[in-house]
């Protein structure tokens, strides 16, 4: 029988090659070599969120809480403690991450089966408190934030914003896409999937289902706070602004823009949003109503092509798989 051709792969190395040739395209205009570095940290984000909602069925809106979180514990190291080497800032922030995450999950995924508004609501709280609560704490600068953070470093090198940057993130992103990739791809993945299908029969058969999400949430926490330390040093920057529900909603666009249940689908949401909102905001005639151009954009997106503009190119069957309909199609021809 003639297998349909896959086009999420083809889509994967086109991307690719776009991140290896883009910086030597870009090198004379530095501003966009910072563009489209905050475009590699922020698809770290997206797909972080791709992971719970494209692939759990998991409706977050409080991603930007386990970004910010450790974006900003980053920042007070190098403050306190003089401290920013690469092996230890880096996994620390994954740390820190995936044990916020793993105890927002125990309180909202554990016990009683909670339902998408509770998880959407709780998760949507816990980032708005977030936000007050560092906006008024003066220790951690309040509503100023934190600036002048130390450069990330490896021994005596400094990684300062251009091409070296970018270069990190790239790197960052390729071993995060390529883990999640396995993992979506493994038998956990099924189960993912599963949870995502019809989250009553996986539970039926005997899966804990609570207990993977939690483990899930956790793993997403871990790569969303990789994202934030690597945006704190990017930026010199980390501020309330960054764990609010602002930048929640900036990642559930980019995910549902690009195409949820893809991981690629958040990685060119992602660029395509950044880049348009970089493009608008910079035309004098329309400076004050780029964000409404914007907005009916994603409505007319949303609405008319709810999976996403991947959704135009790939396939249903490809895009959340076909477990099962090889088998019984095989079946029925014999």
């Amino acid at each position: 029988m003639h297998r349909p051709l896959r086009v999420l792969p083809l889509i994967e190395l086109a991307v690719l090659a776009i991140m290896l040739v883009a910086p030597l395209a870009l090198n004379r205009r530095p501003e966009l070599i910072t563009l489209i570095t905050n475009i590699v940290i922020l698809s770290l984000l997206a797909i972080s969120f791709d992971l719970c909602w494209g692939f759990s069925g998991i409706m977050t809106f409080g991603q930007a809480l386990f970004f910010g979180v450790p974006g900003y514990v980053i920042a007070l190291v190098g403050r306190d403690l003089g401290v920013s080497q690469i092996w230890l800032t880096l996994p620390l922030a994954m740390i820190v991450g995936l044990l916020f995450g793993f105890v927002v999950a125990l309180f909202l995924l554990l016990g009683r089966r909670p339902t998408p508004i509770f998880i959407a609501l709780g998760t949507l709280t816990g980032s708005y408190a977030a936000e007050r609560l560092v906006s008024g704490w003066q220790y951690v600068g309040a509503g100023n934030g934190l600036s002048a953070i130390k450069l990330l470093q490896i021994g005596s090198y400094e990684f300062v914003e251009g091409t070296e940057f970018y270069s990190l993130a790239c790197i960052s992103l390729l071993v995060v896409y390529l883990g999640a990739r396995a993992l979506v791809r493994s038998q956990l993945g099924l189960v993912l999937a599963g949870m995502r299908q019809n989250e009553e029969r996986l539970d039926f058969f005997g899966y804990r289902v609570q207990v993977f999400k939690v483990l899930v949430f956790s793993l997403a926490g871990m790569i969303s706070g990789l994202a934030g330390a690597l945006y704190s040093y990017h930026q010199g920057f980390i501020g309330p602004g960054n764990m609010g529900p602002g930048l929640s909603t900036q990642a559930v666009i980019y995910c549902l823009f690009g195409g949820s249940g893809t991981l690629i689908g958040p990685v060119i949401g992602t660029a395509v949003i950044e880049i348009l909102t970089y493009v608008l905001a910079d035309i004098e005639s329309i400076r004050q109503f780029w964000p409404v151009f914007l907005g009916l954009l994603l409505l007319g997106t949303i609405m008319f092509q709810p999976s996403g503009i991947l959704g135009i190119a790939v396939s249903t069957r490809e895009r959340i798989g076909s477990y099962g309909l090889r088998r019984k199609g095989a079946r029925q021809q014999g």
